[in-house]
């Protein structure tokens, strides 16, 4: 899908009864008002870091608008890192929603990157068993990935994301001009979301990744809005064919994130998300090459284009990871089955691989540097 010059293009997520668009481009969270307007109050939930540049920005709106539009019912904040997407965080909004007399007919409006439209879609899940939640994702990540689809979950300490619920959103508004913001290591992790759609399969993304890296990597507004559209028109078509994860075809989107997931886990959130990602991809390719699924120019392609979009494809050299926690926690990812799988490219496209052999496996660790 391209964007219009006339203004932001909105992508259906046709999911029968529930459909939602994905609204992407400059002006986008403009709309946010009229979107709610008929709703009970807006419960905002954000981080401090975003909220005096964008929250602020959105209240403001509402304000010029008039009280035809939504109220305001009060901003609640999550805390900065991955330990903030956790239960505890979760019960305090909750708690916080039922002294503030939140009802079913109000709306939560997640504002901020992957922690909080993770936390806050839980929180909104729950709550009530289930009150409407728009995304106004405020990272590139959010915006291509997590802002979609309506996975909510909050970490424990024996895994990424194991607690959580499908809710979907309302809405999602995905504004590139908040980009601006974001720093350079938070926009550069994103990046590795972005290039997991481009190795999925999506041609024309890979095209301006290899064409346009430079206008990507510096957040050019119209390129970063074709990048963005792009993974949310291919999101939006795997969540409509598999919704709940059922079919096997949604968990395709987990290329690179078992690895990804491993990383978080066992260095403590050291690496941001897009990065383990990143590391992650690589470690898929060179896997996928050394069974013999892909030829290995492929690999070193897919390697190449994440290396010209500045993103690590090798562990950080001081990272003390051990092999045998990586394998135990990757044992222990949600779409496996006590086995380990992987999301591995193939002459059949992209697809689950079950135990892959050991020495694949070496060849696939020692890519990324992590020693036997």
């Amino acid at each position: 899908m391209s964007p219009d010059s006339a203004g932001p293009v909105t992508i259906p997520v046709g999911l029968p009864g529930r459909e939602y668009g994905v609204t992407v481009g400059v002006g986008a969270i403009e709309r946010l008002p009229d979107l709610l307007r008929g709703r009970g109050r807006a419960m905002f939930v954000t981080q401090t870091a975003i909220m005096l540049p964008h929250v602020a920005n959105v209240i403001d709106l509402f304000e010029r608008r008039g009280n035809e539009h939504l109220v305001v019912g009060g901003v609640e904040h999550v805390d900065d890192g991955e330990a903030a997407k956790s239960l505890g965080t979760v019960e305090r909004l909750c708690r916080r929603f039922a002294q503030l007399g939140v009802r079913r007919n109000d709306v939560v409006v997640a504002i901020g990157g992957g922690i909080v439209g993770d936390t806050a879609g839980f929180a909104a899940a729950v709550y009530h068993r289930g009150i409407a939640v728009v995304q106004v994702p405020t990272t590139l990540l959010a915006m291509v990935d997590s802002a979609i689809g309506g996975k909510t979950g909050v970490n424990l300490p024996e895994g990424k994301n194991l607690v959580g619920a499908f809710h979907q959103p309302i809405a999602v508004l995905a504004d590139p001009t908040v980009l601006g913001t974001l720093p350079a290591r938070e926009f550069d992790a994103g990046l590795g979301e972005v290039a997991k759609y481009a190795f999925l399969g999506d041609d024309e993304l890979c095209t301006i990744l290899e064409t346009e890296s430079a206008a990507v990597v510096a957040r050019d507004p119209e390129t970063v809005t074709r990048v963005v559209a792009r993974c949310a028109a291919f999101k939006a078509r795997v969540v409509v064919e598999d919704e709940h994860e059922t079919r096997g075809t949604r968990a395709t989107l987990n290329l690179g994130h078992t690895l990804a997931h491993a990383l978080e886990t066992a260095g403590g959130y050291g690496l941001l998300h897009g990065e383990a990602v990143a590391i992650g991809l690589v470690f898929a390719a060179r896997l996928a090459a050394a069974m013999e699924r892909i030829h290995p120019e492929q690999a070193d392609a897919q390697i190449a284009l994440l290396a010209a979009l500045g993103l690590q494809t090798r562990v950080p050299a001081d990272a003390p990871l051990d092999r045998s926690e990586l394998l135990a926690l990757m044992r222990r990812d949600k779409k496996s089955s006590g086995r380990l799988t992987f999301v591995l490219d193939g002459p059949e496209g992209v697809e689950l691989v079950d135990d892959p052999p050991t020495v694949a496996l070496d060849a696939a660790f020692a890519a990324v540097g992590i020693r036997a």
